[in-house]
């Protein structure tokens, strides 16, 4: 629902007649609103002329316009979702648009259907104030920085609430309402400050237009060693809503999903960006931070390295798989865990020849070995099972999967459960260790 008022009236536009329906039963239970102020407009296709006289009075008079506060609650759905309420019969918000202007303001957002409205309040109701309920992507999000760069609006005030709050809203990111003065000719700001809706929490911050982002970093490291494979980072955005889709594997991913090639050239790096993508764990408020190019300051912090390496190494997410080809990722050497052969690739455990480690790192490095240990002991006079095993395969063998497919979460070993277990435990202890240097190194922003 788009909602204009002035200082006297309440007015209430609706997309389809459900909606009007719904306002004059609303009106009947005493909602402070005019029958004759309920009307059924498109927002985002109609012409204003189609507006009631009195109020399209008010818009075409600048002084009048300065009273008017636009209050919108658009779809949160992107243009290309059909289903989205409002747009069920149509291919797409940016084909109904036809304004070269809105097209070239917008740039990558133009599938966000909230960024429609905003820019026809923006551009055929200037001077007035906006109330909008949204997303957040257009505060920080890379696909919205033509936009921030045009809405030259001063930003009031505003709160952010969990998006479950709302009913039939689903998901667990934030909403935000957020007040905006367009009678100005103003930059976008640096960053808002928010305030939380929740117990506990007082204000957020979201940074907007702040620096490079971690991909343009990790991207520099893409043509080296390129004549030696021991693994794929794939990768996709740049916020903790992508986190899900940052993995180590063998090869590349079928989806659209960008890859960089492990080798000792790059291992150090690839185990920074997947440490600090993964230790931080995603919430709802910082659904949409962004992850930023570091400074060069992490260069010098050879502790802040390894706790990264061992970090990636026994993370959920690293899923380097013997099944895919030869396993690289193996920290101990064969005598080191009683395999009953050599391991066809020794690459990580030269790799941590003279490496100190951190307190925090040894732990999660023993808990490994004794997991390894555990895994050789049982395969002993199992000639099927991998003696290349990775921290995935021996997840798996012990695991087992779902009749859909899905890795189960626990064993039916109870000595598997209790190492795996300490495993973890340890693990969640250097990611404690490894969070302040995110933020110290510019990674994240508070």
């Amino acid at each position: 629902m788009a909602g204009l008022t002035n200082k006297y009236n309440i007015w209430a536009s609706t997309l389809d007649k459900a909606d009007v329906d719904t306002m004059h039963a609303l009106i009947d239970e005493g909602l402070n609103l005019l029958p004759d102020h309920v009307f059924q407009f498109d927002f985002l296709n109609d012409s204003f002329d189609k507006l009631p006289k009195r109020l399209k009075d008010i818009i075409d008079d600048p002084e009048k316009r300065k009273k008017l506060i636009v209050y919108i609650n658009p779809p949160y759905a992107e243009a290309t979702n059909k289903k989205a309420k409002g747009i069920d019969r149509k291919d797409g918000v940016a084909k109904e648009m036809s304004s070269n202007i809105i097209k070239n303001a917008l740039g990558a957002a133009s599938n966000e259907l909230y960024a429609h409205f905003m820019a026809r309040v923006y551009l055929d109701l200037n001077n007035c104030c906006l109330g909008l309920f949204s997303k957040l992507k257009f505060l920080n999000s890379q696909n919205f920085k033509t936009f921030r760069s045009w809405f030259t609006a001063e930003f009031q005030d505003g709160f952010v609430v969990q998006a479950n709050t709302f009913d039939n809203v689903k998901g667990n990111f934030p909403i935000g309402f957020t007040i905006w003065h367009l009678d100005c000719d103003f930059l976008f700001p640096k960053k808002i400050v928010l305030n939380v809706i929740e117990e506990g929490r007082r204000q957020k911050r979201f940074w907007c237009n702040a620096r490079p982002v971690i991909n343009d970093w990790i991207k520099k490291y893409t043509t080296q060693g390129n004549n030696e494979k021991t693994g794929i980072l794939n990768y996709v955005g740049n916020d903790f809503q992508q986190n899900e889709r940052v993995w180590l594997s063998i090869e590349p991913s079928v989806n659209h999903i960008m890859a960089l090639n492990l080798n000792s050239k790059t291992i150090l790096p690839v185990a920074i960006y997947f440490a600090v993508r993964h230790c931080i764990k995603p919430e709802w408020l910082n659904h949409r931070d962004q992850f930023y190019y570091p400074t060069d300051l992490y260069k010098k912090d050879v502790p802040f390295q390894n706790n990264c390496l061992i970090f990636s190494l026994f993370h959920g997410q690293n899923r380097i798989s013997v099944k895919d080809g030869v396993n690289h990722w193996i920290p101990f050497t064969a005598q080191e865990v009683s395999a009953r052969t050599n391991f066809k690739s020794t690459f990580m455990s030269d790799f941590f020849v003279k490496r100190k480690l951190s307190k925090e790192a040894k732990n999660v490095f023993e808990a490994g070995k004794n997991l390894w240990k555990y895994y050789h002991l049982e395969i002993k006079n199992n000639r099927t099972a991998p003696v290349d095993a990775s921290f995935y395969d021996i997840r798996e063998h012990f695991q087992g999967r779902s009749e859909k497919g899905a890795m189960k979460q626990k064993s039916n070993d109870k000595t598997y459960n209790a190492l795996i277990k300490t495993l973890r435990q340890n693990l969640s202890l250097l990611a404690e260790k490894i969070q302040p240097k995110v933020y110290e190194y510019g990674f994240l922003l508070e």
